[in-house]
């Protein structure tokens, strides 16, 4: 049986989305055993404790412990799927950062209503950012146009583009207020929050172009709140990057240290 398409799932692009789906499918089998368990507890209730059979009240009750022990059941499953498969998960996927040496780190910065994207260049250190630098065309994440580290960074604008099967780390920030950055088909979805700067990661295992949502209400304009995230082959993703560096005017192509 193919429980994606029995649940309506996206397509899963990402190395850990397995992992997520799986919840998914033991959340929705209890909820599915429950509703069926209450619904023939409903029915047999109406036949059993009928006024016909019982023209008198009855003040004394059920005496049998079932109830309990099905309750007791409940909470025994609502925990192994919490102990046992979500929590781990979360500390895996939120804690456990990788460590290999092929990684990308890449900032992604919301505003209402867009997702502004800031690489960092052949050397590999972001440059400084500031708010007295912002430009809402020109300069909109602030970077420090006299800083070294920054002369060769890539800015776009709803547009995310990573290698296929390398880990991406995101470090997202928000400059108004709480938006959602949520990417179906990597099953990655974390609050951007202002003042803070908040990771998250995954491997792509999957090339294609893929929405790029905020799932959270935003204000009056988060309905077109959307960005594209772009997933390469390796030869694909260095090309594009070329193109970024001798785009961005220093006529140079000198990313090959950085995204290999």
């Amino acid at each position: 049986m193919d429980f994606v398409k029995l649940f309506n799932l996206p397509l899963n692009a990402s190395s850990h989305g397995h992992q997520v789906d799986m919840i998914i499918y033991l959340v929705h089998l209890l909820m599915f055993v429950l509703f069926a368990g209450w619904a023939v507890y409903f029915i047999i209730a109406l036949f059993k404790f009928r006024r016909k059979k019982h023209p008198k009240a009855n003040y004394h009750g059920v005496q049998s412990h079932i109830t309990s022990w099905i309750e007791i059941g409940v909470v025994v499953i609502e925990a192994i799927l919490l102990i046992g498969f979500s929590i781990p998960l979360w500390a895996k996927q939120v804690n456990a950062f990788p460590k290999r040496s092929d990684t990308i780190e890449i900032r992604v910065i919301a505003e209402q209503f867009a997702w502004n994207i800031h690489y960092p260049g052949n050397d590999g250190v972001f440059g400084k950012t500031d708010m007295q630098y912002f430009n809402k065309q020109s300069n909109p994440i602030g970077l420090d146009p006299v800083d070294p580290n920054g002369k060769d960074d890539i800015t776009t604008i709803n547009q995310l583009h990573l290698p296929v099967g390398r880990p991406a780390i995101i470090r997202l920030t928000s400059k108004d207020v709480m938006h959602s950055f949520f990417l179906p088909v990597m099953r990655v979805k974390q609050d951007v929050i202002p003042g803070m700067s908040i990771p998250t990661w995954f491997t792509p295992t999957q090339t294609g172009q893929f929405e790029i949502a905020c799932s959270q209400l935003c204000g009056l304009g988060h309905y077109r709140m959307k960005g594209f995230l772009t997933i390469h082959s390796q030869e694909d993703f260095d090309q594009w990057a070329s193109e970024q560096a001798v785009s961005g005017g220093d006529g140079e192509d000198g990313f090959d240290d950085f995204w290999n």
